[in-house]
């Protein structure tokens, strides 16, 4: 026999449009949405930032997103002769929702950097950030491809950092990374009026890119910082000769950014 609490039940198909808007509830019924984030300090010789994470009492949904560090930007190394660059990657990111229930502790690391500026023709990878806990499993965003510089001009443009990432990879929902730029630089040494550029990629969702350009200048050094999860600059030269070489720039925190509801 059907009682009260049968018959007053509501189906969703019964409330217009727009009827019940969140000013109508009462305080606290609606879903609230924080949000942190973990980081590394955006200077140089970062090392990222790892912590644990505690899930607060009454959470039980939580998304976690992950930027890996950039990769360290290339000396300019060929001190006795022209050559060409190709920017350092930022990091590729990664996403994951899961259930989850307060009192549950995840260790959260945003990766840091390789802590030297390099003089050789390669930098160094950016190192991965990642989350370990409850339902989580592999779970972590690659850093970003080094940097290069290359006096071989038979080598055309091409990309080392990965193209095409599937749903799942590196224990996520959704991956993504950012195409490394193409080699470019003089033809000649010490041209004047050209322009000498090499452009770093940024993190996807996060930062575009950065570029540094220089036009006849013997030696250029990359910035010592680099935008979260960007890659750094490389150094730069349109100078033949000997003595002439530079040090490229680090690559850019990574970085994890926490929603729970």
């Amino acid at each position: 026999m059907a009682n009260y609490r049968a018959y007053r039940q509501v189906r969703s198909d019964q409330i217009p449009s727009g009827v019940v808007g969140v000013d109508k509830l009462q305080s606290g019924v609606a879903p609230r949405y924080c949000v942190k984030h973990i980081y590394g300090h955006p200077c140089y010789c970062t090392p990222g930032c790892c912590c644990n994470w505690q899930v607060p009492t009454g959470v039980e949904k939580v998304t976690f997103e992950l930027w890996g560090a950039g990769g360290n930007g290339s000396g300019a190394c060929s001190c006795n002769r022209c050559q060409h660059f190709q920017g350092a990657a930022g990091g590729t990111y990664n996403t994951k929702t899961i259930s989850t229930t307060g009192g549950c502790s995840y260790s959260v690391c945003a990766g840091g950097v390789y802590r030297c500026c390099s003089r050789e023709c390669n930098g160094c990878e950016g190192c991965s950030s990642y989350v370990n806990g409850y339902n989580l499993s592999n779970f972590c965003a690659h850093g970003g491809a080094r940097g290069c510089a290359n006096a071989d001009w038979s080598v055309v443009c091409t990309s080392r950092a990965w193209c095409c990432v599937s749903p799942g990879t590196w224990g996520g929902d959704f991956a993504m990374a950012g195409h490394q730029d193409g080699f470019s630089g003089h033809w000649n040494c010490h041209c004047t009026g050209d322009i000498n550029n090499t452009c770093s990629t940024g993190a996807p969702f996060l930062v575009a890119s950065t570029e540094n350009q220089l036009d006849q200048c013997w030696i250029r050094c990359g910035c010592w910082t680099a935008p979260y999860a960007t890659g750094g600059m490389s150094a730069m030269t349109t100078y033949c000769g000997d003595g002439h070489c530079g040090q490229g720039g680090q690559g850019g925190s990574g970085m994890v950014r926490i929603t729970y509801v």
